[in-house]
């Protein structure tokens, strides 16, 4: 790995602050008279497939809302979404077949029709054959190369079979492209349900929070997350850092962590992002103590130790009882919680207790609304789908590299052109 500086910092620091756009300017599909309209809804199924049947179902339920008020207003919904990374060859392995039989499974009552190209005279027919109240998934969107260049042609092609343009793709919505960015400059463009709750729960947790406000900052390297971290010393009351970032960050103060995972070359990032931290009055929250053992496993034996003892055969894996103790008793505190990766291996027993125990009490003061804990990213929505908390949560965003690019600071293009409002006429 290349070395870790602080210009490295600098560049992070300097993407930030751009500004939001005017998420007031956003139309959504409240109100709006779809009858007799052909809507181009763009979703997520970007669902986990195995043996061509979809085996997690959270994508499409989510997005269920949306689908029904379009189809109980009458409208010909047709859905557009890409399946995993076919780089415009097809495979058996990405079609959307499956997922259309899943998504007319959980809508009883409702014709789904599956067509097996998304653009072109194959696409036409199907669209044609539609009548309102029925709804049709198109193929993979990423069987053609113009749909992650953003080819303005193949937006068109898109483009033409519809009269409306909904986007209902939140996870979706940090890259430009043709489905989420390119059409908009071609329909009258709407936001789904899904899609306007993930940004107001976002803006909520970010932009205006109820105060104090706390961030739960976890994951393996500091170099992955140097943007979100530069962020939310800007944004949070309180910055708690877990896992191996939490490892470099004791590293750069000279503290001993053993055998843990651990970035030497980021320490000049760190010391960058401490001093920020300090001139933004935003508290850098560290463990006191760790559940340690010498290799990562289910059933390892384990000890805990304090701060600076831990022994160099062992690895940090969890946080220890005093610093679990320590942040339920912020939790008590604080009144929004936005979180970003686990506490600890929690997908190794007995490694989760501290990522499951503080799951569990920010739901308990949730649902007595004292807090609003939001979360997002892939380890953190599996870990608390493991620990069956997600109920109680404020929100759970579906998105993985959309939340973290909110949590940078960076404007998402799809959001942005939504608020741009720039397809008013049908051409």
């Amino acid at each position: 790995m290349n070395d870790i500086d602080a210009s490295t910092f600098v560049c992070a620091a300097n993407m930030n602050g751009g500004g939001k756009p005017d998420f007031s300017r956003i139309r959504t599909i409240d109100g709006l008279n779809v009858r007799g309209k052909r809507v181009l809804l763009r979703v997520d199924f970007n669902v986990p497939m195995q043996d061509g049947a979809v085996t997690d179902t959270t994508r499409i339920t989510r997005v269920l809302p949306t689908i029904k008020q379009l189809v109980n207003g009458g409208a010909e919904v047709i859905v557009l979404t890409h399946l995993g990374r076919p780089k415009g060859q097809r495979s058996g392995d990405t079609s959307l077949a499956p997922v259309a039989s899943k998504l007319e499974e959980l809508m009883p009552g409702t014709p789904v029709h599956f067509i097996k190209d998304c653009v072109g005279d194959e696409a036409k027919r199907g669209v044609a054959a539609l009548k309102p109240g029925e709804v049709a998934v198109l193929e993979n969107l990423r069987y053609h190369s113009g749909e992650e260049k953003n080819d303005m042609v193949f937006a068109g092609a898109l483009a033409e079979l519809g009269d409306l343009y909904v986007d209902d793709a939140f996870s979706s919505s940090h890259r430009a492209h043709a489905s989420v960015e390119g059409i908009t400059h071609l329909l009258p463009s709407y936001a789904g349900l899904l899609m306007m709750a993930e940004i107001k729960a976002l803006d909520r947790a970010l932009e205006h929070p109820a105060r104090p406000v706390m961030a739960i900052a976890g994951g393996a390297k500091v170099s992955t997350k140097i943007q979100v971290l530069t962020n939310l010393t800007e944004r949070m009351d309180q910055l708690v850092l877990a896992g191996g970032m939490a490892s470099t960050f004791l590293y750069a103060q000279g503290v001993e962590i053993g055998k843990s995972l651990c970035q030497p070359d980021a320490v000049p990032v760190v010391k960058a992002i401490m001093a920020r931290a300090r001139e933004h009055n935003c508290e850098i929250v560290l463990p006191h103590d760790f559940v340690v053992a010498k290799e990562l496993r289910a059933g390892a034996e384990w000890h805990v130790c304090e701060a600076g003892n831990i022994p160099p055969d062992q690895m940090i894996l969890d946080i220890g009882p005093k610093s679990l103790a320590d942040l339920k008793r912020r939790f008590a505190d604080i009144r929004t919680l936005v979180w970003n990766g686990p506490v600890g291996a929690f997908e190794f027993e007995p490694f989760g207790k501290g990522t499951y125990e503080l799951m569990r009490e920010a739901g308990r003061l949730v649902q007595q609304s004292s807090l609003t804990a939001i979360a997002g990213g892939g380890d953190t929505v599996a870990a608390l789908n493991a620990a069956g908390f997600g109920g109680d949560f404020s929100y759970v965003s579906t998105a993985g590299g959309a939340f973290l690019e909110w949590l940078e600071g960076k404007t998402l293009p799809a959001v942005a052109a939504l608020a741009e409002n720039r397809g008013l006429v049908k051409r």
